[in-house]
């Protein structure tokens, strides 16, 4: 896909984003630029011959939302497409860009001179660096690993209350009730036969249901001792209960604490247990070297999207990509069942790409710089991180 731009196209995308704050900033760059040419920065595109100087220059962009996202009437938007024609705007470049879906194949691009520059969210790495240049770092980030948010079935939930101790508690009180029960009926079936009957079933179920009532202080007062013993009996369940009750009180939460707050045992919770996990990951990136140095099985994909489809497919347990893609592709599938870990894998600077000994070099640099010292670089990335732009 090839998009041509000229200076005279950029405020059609830009004029209603931040126009005003931006147009201090270009001034500002704008007199950054001429000083370069007063002390004779003479591979500076602007000093070219006009013949070179007018020379449209391939650009290669990649990335995913949020750096470079699709509108739908097909142009680029997001971090990169917004910093990147503040740049040429700035430096009066006319440029063609290309879209690139291959890291590896851009970077080779880059690497030949097939591409005159590559933009987009790409990794600083040594290893990268033995093959091309890169520019100042337009944004810090990291990688992240995107995870299923898996419930625990509803025996994992529920198991906690058939426990040793939860069982052998409600069975320590259920014999209490049955033994207060009892004590109850043998004491009060003479003396109290209308609350407590000599048959044996209904006497003592009335005595046990005595015994629950005092226990739980509920007090409806339909059963209540007439006899000294039935009272005596009364009153030690009375104190009995105080301590019955704490400790019921305290297992009943535990083990509710328990059932809502349970994780499955292979919950990934920090790097080291990405140890012997499938881990999905976009070929030609760097989540390719942090999932071996892990030492989690590497499932390579093309694209981001297939790399998702593939965990979701429960092929893979995991997505490992930068930290900011992966929350922003989250804000937008809100309903999907996934979370980003908690932690980082690493910290990444992201800086575009182009060869070594490039007359784009410095200019790129000064202008990132700029860019970076009037905060345009935060709005810019903020605007879209937190979802405040809409395609148009």
């Amino acid at each position: 896909m090839v998009n041509v731009k000229k200076v005279g196209d950029f405020f059609s995308i830009r004029e209603l984003r931040q126009k005003g704050l931006q147009i201090l900033g270009l001034i500002g760059l704008s007199i950054l630029a001429e000083a370069q040419i007063q002390v004779g920065l003479a591979q500076s595109p602007d000093n070219l011959p006009d013949d070179e100087a007018a020379e449209i220059l391939q650009v290669g962009i990649g990335g995913t939302p949020p750096f470079l996202v699709e509108s739908v009437n097909g142009d680029f938007q997001g971090i990169v497409p917004d910093i990147w024609e503040t740049i040429a705007f700035v430096n009066g470049w006319e440029y063609e860009l290309i879209l690139q879906t291959e890291t590896q194949a851009a970077l080779d691009a880059v690497a030949t001179g097939e591409l005159d520059l590559l933009v987009g969210p790409f990794s600083i790495t040594a290893e990268r660096l033995e093959a091309v240049d890169f520019t100042q770092p337009f944004f810090i980030s990291g990688l992240g690993v995107l995870l299923p948010e898996e419930s625990p079935p509803i025996w994992e939930r529920v198991r906690p209350f058939f426990t040793r101790t939860a069982l052998s508690s409600v069975g320590v009180l259920l014999v209490c009730l049955f033994l207060v029960g009892n004590g109850m009926w043998l004491v009060e079936r003479r003396h109290n036969p209308e609350e407590f009957p000599n048959h044996y079933l209904r006497g003592v179920g009335n005595g046990m249901w005595f015994a629950l009532v005092t226990l739980t202080t509920v007090g409806y007062g339909d059963r209540s001792p007439k006899t000294p013993w039935g009272r005596f009996i009364a009153g030690v369940w009375m104190l009995i209960s105080l301590i019955a009750v704490s400790s019921l009180i305290g297992g009943l939460a535990s083990a509710f604490t328990l059932a809502l707050a349970k994780l499955p045992e292979d919950a990934i919770r920090d790097p080291g247990d990405l140890r012997g996990t499938r881990m999905a990951v976009v070929q030609g990136t760097t989540g390719e070297a942090f999932a071996a140095e892990y030492r989690a099985k590497v499932v390579q994909r093309p694209s981001l999207e297939a790399a998702i489809a593939l965990m979701e497919a429960d092929k893979a347990d995991g997505v490992i990509f930068d930290r900011p893609t992966l929350e922003y592709y989250l804000s937008q599938n809100p309903d999907l069942p996934l979370r980003v870990a908690d932690f980082n894998l690493n910290t990444e600077n992201l800086g575009f790409v182009l060869p070594y000994d490039s007359p784009l070099a410095l200019p790129l640099d000064v202008s990132i710089v700029a860019l970076e010292e009037d905060g345009t670089l935060v709005r810019t990335a903020q605007d879209w991180l937190q979802g405040e732009l809409n395609l148009e």
